[in-house]
């Protein structure tokens, strides 16, 4: 007489069921994580940013990511406080917003965040009085000119990266939650990087990827801490985008154009408190994650020192 299925389980030594069980638990666990993945990158929807408020706040709008949200936040119908520190470029960009949005109010701000920062701060503080800024998208932060050793790495340069990337969103953060609190709701967007999260390490880049680790625990504890204030604070965590700072011209299927990028990125904001919005990099980070640390820490090694000979070379000619 031929068994059915339960029967042959029955039929099996424990330590088969149990084995069975642990299989059918993985399988399961997977599916899920299979299926969370398709629905927060492909089928959830993005967030009313209207609701946190009618401004938005960006550091760093004039190029790369910066740029990118600031035409995004201006399509979803918020008005733009531009904070950077050029005043032309300001311009340019806040002149191209209201060629396509006609009806977004956008205010700039001047702050050179290797400056005097207390005094770029007041400006922000006035800027922002009385108006319900909803939205804090905190993009301003710097890196290497190219990849070098920490030894090599100048005293302007280790100044201005931590002053910059470390401070500087400290400061715009502190000036812009007061607001939200009293109204009991906002979105603090920071950039971090793949370079602090994504991979075990980046050498050649150390402080660079240091004040970026910086600013993955920054928010995941602003997010514990004013979560229940109706605040929602999160990292964003891209891999290579089309910018200048990446010195990347063309963008492709795993390094986005800053638009591109952006585009992804809005509908990520308000969820959870670490993020990879543009779906091919988290392709990436899980592949990063599979392999064994010291793979991807002697390949980055291997590329980081290219990108340097690169460089020394380009510093060189210059120099000729």
């Amino acid at each position: 007489m031929e068994l059915s299925f339960v029967d042959n389980l029955k039929a099996q030594p424990f330590w088969v069921l149990v084995l069975f069980a642990f299989g059918s638990l993985s399988l399961l666990k997977c599916s899920l994580s299979f299926l969370k993945w398709v629905y927060v990158n492909f089928l959830r929807p993005g967030k009313n940013l209207k609701k946190y408020g009618s401004w938005a706040l960006v550091t760093g709008p004039t190029d790369g990511i910066g740029k990118g949200f600031a035409f995004q936040l201006a399509r979803k119908g918020l008005n733009l406080i531009l904070v950077g520190r050029n005043p032309d470029k300001l311009k340019d960009v806040s002149d191209s917003i209201q060629a396509k949005f006609g009806k977004t109010q956008i205010k700039t701000v001047v702050v050179d965040f290797t400056g005097d920062l207390s005094e770029g701060i007041q400006r922000i503080t006035e800027a922002i009085e009385g108006l319900d800024v909803g939205v804090l998208v905190n993009n301003v932060g710097i890196s290497y000119p190219y990849a070098r050793f920490f030894h090599e790495v100048d005293e302007e340069l280790l100044k201005n990266l931590i002053k910059v990337n470390v401070e500087g969103t400290t400061k715009v953060t502190q000036a812009v939650l007061p607001g939200m609190l009293q109204r009991k709701r906002g979105a603090i967007v920071n950039i971090g990087s793949g370079a602090a999260i994504v991979i075990p390490s980046d050498p050649l880049y150390a402080v660079y990827a240091a004040t970026k680790a910086y600013i993955d625990q920054f928010s995941r504890c602003l997010y514990v801490e004013y979560k229940k204030s109706g605040i929602d604070v999160q990292c964003q965590v891209p891999l290579y985008v089309a910018t200048k700072m990446a010195s990347i011209k063309r963008s492709s299927f795993f390094v986005p154009s800053t638009d591109g990028y952006a585009r992804a990125a809005m509908r990520w904001i308000g969820y959870e408190p670490r993020c990879t919005p543009y779906w091919p990099h988290s392709l990436l980070w899980g592949l990063a994650y599979s392999l064994p640390e010291s793979i991807i820490d002697a390949w980055r090694l291997w590329f980081c020192l290219g990108i340097r000979k690169r460089g020394q070379l380009k510093d060189s000619r210059k120099k000729e």
